[in-house]
């Protein structure tokens, strides 16, 4: 009897044996530091506190199992997570907005060119337009000027006549009476102011006679010479002036050397055409008429 109570008080001591180097190690883990160690730490550091960091996530308490819990549930993870999702949230949403915002700014600065682009394209079209109105005005403005410098040229010529030809009428004795030659003088040179426009007939008549008689029978030479060119040739009166000078003494024309004027022997009339700068439109000017000095006497 005494051999069984041997053995049960065997196997308890070393039950008690195990369980104390179990029971160690987790003391000594557990267990606070020394007095050695306190003793080797310097005194300021031992008396200064300790920092403290905030974490999303708090740090798990070590345990027998070390820093990792095999045994951690799920709602413990979920809290431990929790402040993470929330701030990775909060950055999505600011991402988000910030893209919002850089495509509304990138929209309006696109709506900003294409309005500068097309305001831009209005003002050079309106200017290209004022450009093309100035060259038109500038034109018609010439075209003003040159028509302006016409005009003045038309009126600044209506009284300057020039000579163009002349001719020299003799009648015999002082009769007014015209003879072949005489008639074939005149119907040439209205043959040639056919169509003309621009010109008038001077024509100063002479006689050898003197005083008023003389002045008198040059008037009667004067007036049978025009009376002949408006019933026969049809030459407007308006285009014909004549002076009676009867034996009044005129330089001749045609000699410039001559410094005393000839004196009257016969009876003439000398007829001057003068053209003026509107007969330049003309087709031709009229064509001289036969010297002076080709005329004849009077037939009997």
């Amino acid at each position: 009897m005494q051999t069984p109570n041997r053995f049960l008080s065997a196997r308890h001591f070393a039950v008690v044996v195990l369980a104390s180097a179990v029971a160690i190690p987790v003391w000594a883990q557990q267990a606070q530091p020394s007095a050695a160690d306190s003793q080797s730490m310097p005194s300021s550091a031992a008396q200064q506190p300790s920092p403290t960091f905030e974490h999303p996530m708090s740090q798990p308490r070590e345990g027998f199992w070390g820093r990792v819990n095999p045994f951690a549930s799920k709602k413990w993870v979920k809290r431990q997570t929790d402040p993470i999702n929330d701030r990775l949230t909060e950055l999505d949403d600011v991402n988000a907005r910030n893209a919002r915002d850089i495509k509304d700014v990138d929209a309006r600065a696109q709506a900003g060119i294409l309005k500068a682009q097309t305001q831009a394209d209005a003002a050079n079209q309106t200017a290209n337009s004022a450009n093309q109105e100035a060259l038109n005005a500038n034109n018609t403005a010439q075209q003003a000027s040159g028509h302006v410098d016409h005009v003045n040229q038309t009126v600044n010529g209506l009284d300057q006549y020039q000579q163009a030809s002349d001719m020299e009428i003799k009648f015999r004795g002082g009769s007014p009476v015209l003879s072949s030659d005489a008639k074939a003088q005149l119907d040439q040179l209205a043959a040639n102011l056919t169509g003309r426009q621009g010109y008038i007939l001077e024509m100063e008549a002479h006689s050898p006679a003197a005083g008023s008689a003389g002045i008198q029978s040059s008037q009667r030479l004067a007036e049978s010479v025009q009376r002949y060119l408006v019933a026969e040739h049809q030459i407007p009166v308006y285009r014909m002036h004549y002076v009676a000078l009867g034996n009044a003494q005129v330089a001749s024309t045609s000699d410039q050397t001559q410094q005393k004027p000839a004196r009257v022997r016969t009876s003439s009339v000398h007829v001057m055409l003068m053209e003026n700068s509107l007969a330049a439109r003309a087709d031709a000017s009229p064509q001289s008429a036969p010297a002076s000095g080709s005329s004849g006497q009077q037939q009997p």
